[in-house]
């Protein structure tokens, strides 16, 4: 069998990887789109929507797609810059008094967007009340001290991040993330993307199957292991990074753990899947999306029409790389981008061009402003091992090698 909708007979490899995956059991439901200069050349899926009902996915089958929303909240900071109501290089403080608070008077947007500030956690843990009032929970980030010293250091502020860019954003734009990329970047483009889904967009939303529990997350590093004890876990032992992500996740009271789990889906029944997280639209992994959308929102940042490509360019700009603070592998990003590294597998073609980001589980968007391409992965079987993110990362292998 092969999955449904339209492949360019140059992208056939791409349709033989993603009808693999199925076959190969890898997949419940998913898609994949993927665009080459502004065109349409890849537009599959296939599956179920949900494992319980047997619910097909569809064309449009939205699914909650994770930290690839950290990309969207992070451009819609950049339309403000562009338009003079923010200074990527100034205090957060400037925008958010608050904010200076604990010694963090000189942290910068640029530090909240590059993972920077040293507040990766919310150490007071966020009640369930307060998950749909996000400014509530800034305050309570408004109120710490840094973890370290802003600047000297990069670690992934998985949940945290979102909250800190989207408080800025509100300040400035006065309307929330959500708000403000409905009436500024999806909906002028029609693009099938929300930060807060509606109710009939949550209604026919991908069921997320997280299967075991995993060592992987945004791409690489996010979750708990599933190994018992120390000598089983993965690596050559302490200093090892698969070894030191692992022997984390067994730690409740690890860095990464913290980051990961305060607001945590988990206390609501179905976690993610849960109504209340799919309308809080958390700006750092709330995106409801569908596979065309996702890709669509990358070809229009490709193509400049979200941002000028200027703007673009200097957001792409690697400001830190190397092994991360939280995850322990190497990460590296731009201004609110993920760049190639061990949190963000690109294929050779695409090693120095590639921005985007992942999302828990295997979630993709990408762009390539070289080579014209962007590309939108979503579904619903979460990864369970290191390796499951790969299977985005063989589905763009698959688009690159079919370039000319």
């Amino acid at each position: 069998m092969t999955a449904h909708g339209d492949c360019d007979p140059r992208f056939a490899r791409v349709r033989a990887v993603f009808d693999g995956h199925f076959a190969e059991g890898e997949e419940l439901g998913a898609a994949f789109a993927v665009y080459l200069d502004g065109e349409p050349v890849v537009d599959l899926w296939d599956g179920v929507a949900d494992r319980h009902t047997g619910r097909p996915w569809e064309r449009d089958t939205p699914a909650l797609a994770y930290s690839c929303s950290k990309a969207v909240t992070a451009t819609a900071l950049h339309i403000l810059a562009e338009r003079g109501l923010v200074d990527v290089g100034a205090p957060v403080a400037e925008v958010w008094p608050e904010f200076a608070a604990n010694g963090k008077e000189k942290v910068t947007v640029e530090h909240l967007l590059t993972h920077q500030s040293g507040l990766p956690v919310i150490e007071q843990e966020v009640p369930v009340e307060e998950y749909e009032d996000q400014a509530a929970i800034a305050a309570r980030l408004a109120g710490q001290a840094p973890i370290w010293e802003p600047g000297t250091a990069h670690g992934y502020h998985a949940l945290t991040y979102g909250f800190l860019v989207g408080e800025v954003i509100r300040r400035v734009s006065g309307k929330s993330v959500g708000r403000f990329v409905a009436d500024e970047i999806a909906g002028p483009r029609g693009l099938d993307m929300w930060l807060g889904a509606p109710d009939d967009v949550a209604a026919r939303a991908a069921r997320l199957s997280a299967g075991t529990r995993t060592t992987t997350g945004d791409g690489a590093a996010q979750g708990t292991t599933a190994a018992g004890t120390v000598a089983e876990l993965p690596g050559q032992g302490p200093g090892d990074p698969l070894y030191e992500i692992a022997k984390a996740s067994l730690d409740k009271d690890s860095l990464m753990n913290r980051a990961m789990g305060n607001p945590s889906p988990g206390r609501l029944k179905g976690g993610a899947n849960h109504p209340v997280i799919l309308r809080a639209g958390w700006p750092a992994m709330g995106l409801v999306t569908t596979a065309r959308g996702l890709a669509g929102f990358y070809r229009d940042l490709v193509a400049g029409d979200i941002i000028k490509p200027e703007t673009l360019d200097d957001a792409m700009r690697q400001r830190v790389g190397g092994p991360d603070r939280v995850m322990f592998i190497d990460s590296a990003f731009g201004l609110g981008y993920m760049r190639p590294a061990l949190t963000f597998l690109t294929p050779a073609k695409g090693a120095e061009t590639a921005f985007g980001h992942t999302g828990l589980g295997g979630f993709l968007g990408l762009g390539d402003v070289r080579h014209g391409l962007a590309m939108g992965y979503t579904m619903n079987k979460m990864s369970n091992s290191v390796s499951g993110s790969l299977r985005a990362y063989h589905l763009a292998e698959a688009v690159y090698d079919s370039l000319p």
